[in-house]
């Protein structure tokens, strides 16, 4: 598949193909085009994508094995995904079109380090035609080198469950700032890192453990290895602590590798409410975060928050939404107002330079996605009025593409694909957010 952007592709083209949809509600227009106050200088407007979710055929990674296996908790296999291997240079035309300047993207580790110890230099040159195809589309590219996916070998051996999996995430990350790091605006070694803990503290999750154990003893009889260890199930309280040893050395290795390279960590940051005693916020942050709040602030040059909703919880855990509340396709409240209370929060908490790297809504209805967005750039612009230094806001996803367990049917995107032709077809939703991105007003 050729890499060459289709010549219909480019700022004149994504408008033309979103602007007739758009034109059909002013109202949408006009709230485009209404006054807001200037975004601080060098402000990122973008989206955030990871590589296994849009690229496809990533036959090699740990994921790829459990949603072929059986028993399987995937909806749907990721397949061909949208194919963005091949044609990142049309999401790149999609996005610069739009006005964004900024693109989150991430990196395979499966294809980069296919089996331990060998580095496919054909991928890293690879993903170096990739990062120079972004920035030559005025997008600065912002690099997740791991978003929950490993090779089937890191795997196979125990992944992030066994000793020295910190030096070989590390050694990992070091080879690819080497090769690639020139060609980045900013690194962030996990995306989204306490998972495991917000994955424990999730409604429902209990009745789920017995499909997951059977999954991975699955992928383990599929293997043939008794360790297999897939970080989305792992033990938290066995991989939080080698994770974290592992952000460290990676941060290390990549200061040592390219010293002026931002390097940034990303925690999934949901609002925490209580709804009977307020000392209770502090006791669910405690156990979202755990330790990974003092490794921001010693061992990150700048932080993402990663918020969608709000938890309401009491004194038995996390309340399901109030009856009668809006939900979003991926079963969470609609509460875009998240999102400046989780950056006060870090401000609080960590006090390092705070980019919103993931911000979206799950829906069919391009309309409340526009007042999702709207909703929480208010927020963003509080947080600013408060003295709080926000720099960036990056939509959740460009693409309608591949969710993990959810499969396609909670999409996302700004853009939507065919998943025959895959066929991209910006929303009004995109043409919107192009907007306040080109004007830097919010």
């Amino acid at each position: 598949m050729s890499t060459s952007e289709p010549s219909a592709v480019g700022r004149r083209g994504v408008l033309a193909a979103a602007g007739a949809a758009l034109a059909l509600s002013p109202d949408l227009a006009k709230a485009a085009d209404k006054a807001r106050r200037p975004a601080p200088p060098g402000f990122l407007w973008g989206t955030a994508i990871s590589a296994y979710q849009s690229e496809g055929g990533n036959t090699n990674s740990d994921a790829w094995l459990m949603e072929n296996i059986q028993p399987s908790m995937f909806k749907d296999r990721s397949g061909d995904a949208c194919d963005s291997y091949h044609r990142y240079a049309e999401d790149f035309a999609i996005a610069g079109g739009l006005g964004l300047n900024c693109y989150r993207m991430g990196v395979e580790w499966a294809r980069i380090e296919p089996s331990e110890g060998f580095f496919s230099e054909a991928e890293l040159d690879h993903y170096a035609r990739v990062l120079e195809a972004c920035r030559a589309r005025g997008l600065k590219p912002m690099v997740t080198l791991n978003h929950f996916t490993t090779p089937l070998w890191f795997a196979k051996r125990g992944g992030f469950e066994v000793p020295d999996a910190p030096q070989l995430f590390a050694r990992y990350c070091k080879k690819v700032i080497e090769r690639l790091g020139p060609l980045m605006d900013k690194v962030t070694t996990f995306n989204e890192a306490n998972i495991r803990l917000l994955v424990d503290l999730m409604p429902g999750v209990q009745s789920a453990i017995p499909l997951v154990k059977a999954a991975i003893a699955a992928a383990a009889k599929a293997t043939d290895s008794p360790r297999f260890s897939r970080l989305a199930y792992a033990d938290p309280q066995v991989v939080t602590p080698i994770m974290i040893e592992a952000h460290r050395q990676a941060y290390d290795a990549i200061k040592q590798a390219r010293p002026s390279l931002p390097v940034g960590l990303t925690l999934t940051t949901q609002d925490i409410q209580s709804a009977t005693d307020p000392a209770l916020v502090e006791v669910y942050q405690r156990r979202l975060y755990g330790d990974w709040v003092e490794v921001a602030r010693t061992h990150a040059d700048f932080f993402g928050v990663q918020t969608y909703t709000r938890f309401v919880v009491d004194e038995n855990g996390v309340r399901p939404p109030p009856k009668g509340a809006e939900l979003t396709l991926s079963g969470y409240e609609f509460y875009p107002q998240a999102l400046a209370n989780t950056i006060r929060w870090a401000h609080k908490a960590i006090g390092k330079p705070i980019y919103v790297t993931e911000s979206g809504i799950a829906t069919h209805d391009d309309a409340r996605r526009i007042a999702f967005i709207d909703q929480a750039l208010d927020g963003v612009r509080q947080c600013l009025d408060e003295g709080i230094a926000v720099h960036g806001y990056l939509y959740w996803s460009l693409l309608d593409n591949f969710e993990w367990t959810s499969g396609y049917g909670v999409p996302f995107g700004l853009v939507a694909v065919d998943r025959q032709t895959f066929k991209r077809t910006p929303k009004p939703s995109a043409v919107h957010l192009g907007r306040i991105a080109r004007a830097n007003r919010i």
